[in-house]
């Protein structure tokens, strides 16, 4: 969506791990050995990944995608982190930023064409400053488009399928574009079927025209709701857990003392009982910790097992969470 980025100049140190080399010499975006992916998540906990790439073009994606199947390791997209929790040992793969060169905004005929590094908030924002409706429930999804899209993100009564028109994928597995019409994304609460290859890269939405000024109030009246509800000003996940059909995810958390539940440096808000927070210190451990421990109040008081909302990458050592 953007222009064509180049090259910033500045030399990364130098690596001796081969997978980083390759990627150094085929990417143009940034790439980093042994990243933190601990600062790039919203939770602020877990470990390294092996390389962390910023990809800027669709031939970076392509790189990624061939460096790891000749090394045998995995790949991973963790968008603004949003929604992801990392082991504390880290992670062995690749991790994928899309960087500014997937950006950008278009719109004209009901349409807008944006590209899925755009954060979700501030796209928001820009639409309904462009006099499009129906997107302001938007500016209270902390991620990413592409994010959006891949999850069926929502908020406030809308999500992602009420709007989309079609996206345009990159396939690691080959490194070619193909553009998918929402019919084929198959779009569920909170899911898509899109294969764990493709990396969402634009996005066409429908949305109704609309008067700017309702829509920027809407979405102050949608972002005062959040700062008084939810816990913005702590580090968290977002929703924790999905709802569960004709309940709500949080009802059930508090109605089993999710509230008091504190892990080491994770604890349920007191705020809202389907978001956790953690303080300094805390470490992923302590967050998957409360997660299993709420999951087995709700199930044996209510036999709802609840589904986790938020992805998790790399080795526990807990025995694993099940479905």
């Amino acid at each position: 969506m953007a222009a064509s980025p180049s090259r910033t100049g500045l030399e990364a140190a130098p690596s001796t791990d081969p997978l980083v080399a390759e990627l150094r010499g085929e990417v143009v975006g940034e790439v980093r050995a042994r990243a933190s992916l601990a600062e790039l998540t919203t939770l602020r906990v877990g470990g390294p990944a092996r390389a962390l790439v910023v990809a800027e073009r669709d031939a970076d994606l392509a790189a990624v995608g061939a460096a790891c199947r000749a090394h045998g390791v995995p790949w991973a997209v963790v968008g603004r982190g949003s929604n992801l929790l990392i082991a504390d040992a880290g992670w062995p793969g690749v991790a994928v930023q899309l960087g500014r060169g997937f950006r950008g905004l278009e719109t004209g005929d009901g349409r807008v064409r944006a590209g899925a590094a755009e954060p979700l908030p501030a796209l928001a924002v820009r639409v309904a400053e462009a006099g499009f409706g129906g997107f302001a429930w938007a500016c209270a999804v902390p991620g990413t488009l592409g994010g959006a899209v891949r999850m069926n993100a929502g908020a406030h009564g809308g999500e992602m399928a009420d709007h989309l028109v079609e996206v345009d994928v990159v396939r690691l597995s080959s490194g070619t574009r193909e553009t998918w019409p929402v019919a084929a994304l198959g779009l569920t609460y909170r899911h898509s079927a899109l294969p764990d290859d493709a990396v969402v890269v634009d996005a066409t939405l429908a949305l109704e025209s609309g008067s700017t000024e309702e829509l920027k109030a809407e979405i102050r009246e949608i972002r005062a709701w959040r700062r008084e509800h939810q816990p913005l000003n702590e580090p968290n996940c977002g929703s924790v857990f999905t709802n569960p059909p004709g309940d709500s995810a949080g009802r059930l958390v508090e109605a089993v003392g999710g509230k008091q539940l504190v892990i080491g440096g994770a604890r349920i808000s007191d705020r809202h009982a389907n978001f956790i927070v953690t303080t300094p210190g805390a470490g992923a451990a302590d967050v998957r910790g409360l997660i299993r421990e709420v999951r087995r109040r709700v199930e044996q008081q209510f036999g709802v097992r609840l589904r986790p909302e938020v992805a998790m990458l790399g080795d526990f050592d807990d025995g694993g969470l099940e479905p």
